[in-house]
């Protein structure tokens, strides 16, 4: 019934306006897997075959099955369900799918056309007249290079340093990314960016260093026209954020620093054993990304995600292949390595979150410790995982959120 709304738990779902709202706040969702979730609600009396859901959603369009795999599994985040649990989105062997949940119409709307808005297909950087929808843009960092940012969500804003791997646009339809965006751009504006030599940014770049990075976050600050932020830093990320908080103390009133370290690995060896352990993990990791070996792809993205499952490594090795060549990919390992911001973390002078998972397999968590006893004003809080990349559907992740909210409400 197009013009519908529907209402499932906390959830609601306007199938004319292509909108999904959690507690009154839009769910940004990649349009394919929005198209998918409402021909699976407005059909919910019985079980969608494959075939059609690949006619109605993609059209004329030729795409694979796995295409239809990643905009199911889009979309079953986007409402808090998964594979594994099945209890809004069913999968029937040998037959296609089902909305099982109960679901009710709650309110009409005015039919939009076809029922489709113009252009739904598009990018991202498209979506900029949708309610909470994200917009793309690109500023130049004093070295001439392109960096793409992006803007979404509404409030005070979030300023996110970037990391390892971002791309803008596909990130949203990532399980590892997507609900990191929606969480972040709760009630918030967030702003991110892809660094130099990834995602939708210049891949090609005459500096790679990490002041580079630096100054991308900079440019991408001023072309926003903020004044005064918070800022998150992930993973290497939160080696960036902290050299842009001692850089402008003026600028940064709060930071968060999740996953993060201030010395990269070959620098904060401490005797010959582990320098040499350090030099072998990149020598393997050199080989592995300029070969594109898959068996240590697989390995690195364990290191990553250690309680996902084989398919959910598969899934965050294809998204990074697509964010930056090989190439790049060795330089970035190169010098994460090399980062040291322990002389100038001192010179943080706003009050500080670190939020660190306690079996952290990728960035021990003894990194975290160093941090808080270098960062004055700082408070340390761990959380029970092994992932260093917090996933949707562990007590972890609302943990998470819940101390950013809490730490910036203050």
């Amino acid at each position: 019934m197009e013009g519908d709304a529907y209402r499932f738990g906390e959830y609601e779902l306007d199938t004319a306006r292509r909108q999904l709202r959690r507690g009154g706040e839009t769910v940004h969702v990649e349009p394919r897997a929005l198209d998918l979730l409402c021909h699976l609600i407005e059909h919910r009396d019985r079980v969608v075959p494959k075939n059609e859901l690949l006619d109605e959603v993609w059209e004329d369009r030729f795409v694979s099955e796995a295409a239809l795999t990643t905009a199911l599994r889009t979309a079953r985040l986007a409402v808090g369900d998964s594979g594994s649990r099945q209890r809004l989105i069913r999968t029937v062997h040998r037959r296609g799918y089902q909305f099982v949940a109960p679901a009710r119409i709650v309110a009409g709307s005015p039919a939009v056309g076809s029922g489709r808005p113009a252009g739904v297909a598009r990018a991202s950087a498209d979506a900029s007249s949708a309610a909470g929808g994200q917009t793309i843009r690109f500023c130049r960092s004093d070295d001439g290079v392109r960096i793409a940012y992006a803007t979404v969500g509404s409030g005070p804003p979030l300023v996110k340093a970037a990391n390892w791997m971002t791309h803008l646009d596909l990130e949203w339809t990532t399980p590892v990314w997507s609900h990191w965006l929606n969480g972040l751009a709760r009630n918030r504006r967030l702003v991110r960016y892809d660094e130099r030599g990834c995602g939708l940014s210049d891949w090609a770049a005459p500096g790679f260093t990490f002041d580079d990075w630096v100054d991308d976050l900079e440019s991408v600050v001023e072309a926003v026209g903020l004044e005064r932020f918070p800022l998150l830093g992930v993973s290497q990320g939160g080696a960036v954020a902290v050299a842009y908080a001692a850089r402008r103390p003026e600028r940064v009133s709060r930071l968060i620093l999740a996953g993060a370290y201030a010395r990269g690995r070959q620098v904060r060896a401490r005797d010959e054993a582990e320098r040499d352990a350090a030099a072998l993990d990149l020598d393997l990791a050199r080989v592995g990304w300029i070969h594109q070996d898959p068996s240590f792809l697989r390995v690195f993205a364990s290191q990553f995600l250690p309680e996902a499952t084989p398919e959910e490594w598969d899934e965050f090795t294809d998204f990074q292949r697509r964010t930056t060549s090989p190439a790049n990919g060795v330089r970035f390992l190169e010098e994460f390595a090399r980062i040291d911001v322990s002389g100038i973390a001192h010179r943080v002078q706003c009050p500080t979150l670190i939020i660190h998972s306690r079996d952290d397999a990728r960035v021990p968590a003894s990194q975290a410790s160093e941090l808080a006893a270098l960062i004055p004003d700082s408070r340390l809080a761990l959380l029970k995982s092994r992932n260093h990349l917090l996933t949707a559907f562990e007590p972890a992740w609302d943990e998470f959120l819940s101390h950013i909210d809490a730490f910036l409400a203050e």
